[in-house]
């Protein structure tokens, strides 16, 4: 379908939530549908939640599951959400697989329900890039794209950048 956008969700601080009781994040069901609801999207947009993982935890096979999904999905434009900590990891993994879509992976630093998030604006960035860019595998974080053999997440400030 050329003109229609795949989001897979596969967990992640995008859909994190907070337990008051314990203090800790936990994953519930994905905020996807409600932020695309919020931001007014009028895309053609197909939305599948494979797993709900802390990157961090993702093993080898998660991240071949992803590349499977996205090689088999009909779409060619591809939006995955995933943890920021090993995007880098899952997108190569998924540039071994998948080749001749375009592939944005976007995530984000502060969980989507606490207000202050990144999240949103993440997410729509993404969106606007998968539907410009040429075939190949990108991250988007905080307004900016990068090839995915050309980033690094950047700790110390919280922020994507260029690895070479």
């Amino acid at each position: 379908m050329k003109d229609s956008i795949r989001i897979i969700i596969t967990g992640g601080t995008f859909d994190k939530e907070y337990n008051e009781k314990t203090g800790e994040l936990y994953f519930y069901d994905s905020h996807i549908p409600g932020m695309l609801e919020l931001g007014r999207s009028r895309l053609s947009i197909s939305i599948r939640t494979l797993m709900m993982v802390d990157s961090r935890e993702m093993s080898e096979d998660d991240r071949e599951i992803i590349a499977k999904n996205c090689l088999n999905a009909k779409e060619n434009r591809i939006v995955i959400t995933h943890g920021t900590d090993t995007m880098v990891d899952t997108a190569r993994i998924i540039a071994e697989i998948v080749k001749n879509k375009t592939i944005v992976m976007t995530g984000a630093m502060v969980p989507y329900t606490f207000g202050s998030s990144d999240g949103l604006f993440n997410l729509g960035s993404a969106i606007a890039f998968v539907q410009t860019l040429p075939p190949g595998i990108y991250i988007a974080m905080n307004g900016r794209y990068f090839p995915w053999d050309n980033v690094r997440k950047n700790k110390e400030i919280c922020e994507f950048e260029e690895s070479k």
